[in-house]
Order: C-alpha cells, then sequence, then structure tokens
C-alpha cells in the first residue's frame, strides 16, 4: 500500500504511525492539538507523546482538516478515545466512507450509544461489517516505540479485511494473528480496562500481590461471563486479546488504568486524579457505560460494581474494597 490514515494524536496513535510507516509509504494522520502538528512538521516528533520517537517527516502529512485526511487513503485507523469518537467523526458527510476500509484501535465505549466502536460505526454511519476490523493487544505505545516485539489480533468478520490489516500492521517487532471475534474482543478491551483500574485502587489501598492474583482470577471469570451474554461465540479466553490484554493492563507500569486506580485508591478525587494523569483512562468511562449495560443481563459482577460505586456513587474505597473481599473465591 501507499497511503493509510490514523486519527487520533495520543500515544497509541502515535505508535501506531510507527508501525504503519513500516509498511506503506506515505501516512496521513489527523490531530487535533496545534502544538502536536507544530512539533512534527518542525521535528519530527510528537511533543506531546512518545516525544522520544523520531519520524521521518517527508512521509507523513499532519492535518487539522479531518475529510481531507480520510478522503486521501482507502485504510482510516480510528485512534480517539471512546469519549471523544462522535464529536470528531460528526463533522464528517456519511459519503466520506464509501469505499474505505476502517480499522478500530480505539479500546473503549461510545458513551452517547453504549456501544463499542464497530457497533457505532455500523449503525451511526451504516458501514459494512466487512469492511471494519479492530485491532488489539495486549500492547504498550511505550514499548511498540521502543520496538519491543508485541502480539496484536486483527479481528473483522471478513477474513480478507482482518488479513488486510494484518498486513498494515505486521513488520519486524510486531506479530499479528486473526480472529472472527470482532465484538468478544472488543468489549474485552474495554472491560479489561475496569479490572486494571481495581487493580490500581487494591494496590493504592495497601493490598498486597495475594489478593491482586485472587482479584484478576476473579476478574477472568466475570470477563467470561459478560462476554458470552453480550457476544456468545465460541472462542479461547485464555489467548492474548483477552487474558493477555487483562494481564498487561493489570500489572504494567506503563498501565494508565492501572494508574489512575492507583491514585483513587491512595484517596484522589476523581476530577484530581483525571486532571493530574492528563491522559484518558478508559476505565473511567467503560465503568459507568458497562455498568448500564450489564444491568439489563441476568449476571453478577461485584469486581465491576465495586469500581462503578466508588468513581459514580461516591463511595469510600476501603468500604466498597472490605465488602468485595467477602464476594470473591
Amino acid at each position: 500500500m501507499q497511503k493509510a490514515a490514523v486519527i487520533g494524536g495520543g500515544s497509541w496513535a502515535t505508535a501506531i504511525v510507527k508501525i504503519l510507516l513500516n509498511n506503506v509509504e506515505e501516512v496521513y494522520w489527523w490531530v487535533r492539538e496545534p502544538e502536536i502538528k507544530r512539533s512534527i512538521e518542525t521535528n519530527g516528533v510528537n511533543a506531546l507523546y512518545l516525544s522520544g520517537l523520531e519520524f521521518p517527516k517527508e512521509r507523513l502529512h499532519v492535518s487539522h482538516g479531518l475529510q481531507a485526511v480520510v478522503e486521501a487513503v482507502e485504510a482510516v485507523v480510528l485512534v480517539v478515545p471512546s469519549a471523544f469518537v462522535e464529536d470528531t467523526l460528526n463533522v464528517l458527510p456519511a459519503s466520506v466512507w464509501t469505499g474505505k476500509k476502517i480499522c478500530s484501535a480505539t479500546k473503549g465505549i461510545i458513551p452517547q450509544t453504549n456501544q463499542v466502536v464497530g457497533e457505532y460505526l455500523r449503525d451511526r454511519w451504516h458501514i459494512a461489517e466487512a469492511d471494519m476490523a479492530i485491532i488489539s493487544g495486549p500492547s504498550h505505545a511505550e514499548e511498540v516505540a521502543l520496538g519491543r516485539l508485541t502480539y496484536l489480533t486483527a479481528a473483522s468478520l471478513s477474513a480478507e479485511t482482518a488479513r488486510y490489516f494484518a498486513g498494515l500492521f505486521a513488520c519486524r517487532y510486531v506479530h499479528v494473528r486473526l480472529s472472527d471475534d470482532v465484538y468478544g474482543i472488543e468489549y474485552a478491551a474495554v472491560i479489561k480496562n475496569v479490572y486494571a483500574l481495581a487493580v490500581g485502587i487494591a494496590k493504592g489501598l495497601g493490598y498486597g500481590d495475594n489478593f491482586v492474583a485472587v482479584l484478576v482470577a476473579n476478574a477472568v471469570e466475570e470477563m467470561d461471563v459478560f462476554l458470552k451474554e453480550v457476544h456468545h461465540i465460541r472462542r479461547n479466553l485464555a489467548s492474548a486479546p483477552y487474558i493477555g490484554d487483562l494481564l498487561v493492563t493489570s500489572y504494567s507500569q506503563f498501565s494508565r488504568n492501572r494508574t489512575f486506580g492507583n491514585m483513587i485508591g491512595q484517596g484522589y478525587s476523581v476530577k484530581s486524579a483525571i486532571l493530574e494523569m492528563k491522559m484518558v483512562a478508559e476505565g473511567y468511562y467503560a465503568s459507568r457505560c458497562v455498568h448500564e449495560i450489564k444491568c439489563d443481563m441476568p449476571i453478577s459482577m461485584p469486581i465491576l460494581e465495586a469500581v462503578h460505586d466508588i468513581l459514580y456513587e461516591n463511595k469510600k474505597a476501603a468500604a466498597v474494597f472490605a465488602a468485595l473481599e467477602a464476594r470473591l473465591q
């Protein structure tokens, strides 16, 4: 391929631009922040995210014009935080997606509709499921930027589209497997952020590794129950895009969700934690959305409910986790 587009200017979007440049001649890159555009065009680096990563400026077309970026390419990778996807895309005419293939690397739920991104693109923009894919981890942008070996999964209801995006992402340090479990993998990528946030809260409260191991084991069971409800398909939950993604997000030093949770456990207010982090912790938004989705299901998810109660019901983290202890197996 000669051209591909990336929508988003954060750390994961920046890492994806690095990956794509291994396989395409030119990347069209939409960013919101003027300082990112100026920094890339002047110095070949994203001044706000992964600033140590240098890009060949002559192969990048950085723009604030979203429609022009999408129209210039055949393949688009969406990497906008889920809370801002609708506002970002609403400036576009529906016709702009004709003939395009789109891949979501956004690990969150659209709060306006309580849908994962694939469902939203299908229903709001009428993009054919055969033209859509999702790309999932386990992956941290910081390790991709360092060229450390990473395994991704490209999932689509079309095997051809899955292979297409696998070809865009595969390179020396990125291996890509294929899957048809589009919605299961996407929901898993959402809910694991909530559980990583729970791990952070536990550590912030002073719980040890023994408790955290039990917490994560119970999170796997909750994830299994939830995925069977939202998208019942034969899947191996022990594989990389499910448990692998949960583990790296729960334990890694790079995990924004664990960091956010740790601050909450230490006594920060939600507002203070958001302001200090300066980056989006998807688990914060996901905990409310998944809670609302789960309310219509005959299932029990005590860890999810614990996180939701702390973040949105202003309940004390210590008291909530004390009650949670008795519900873990």
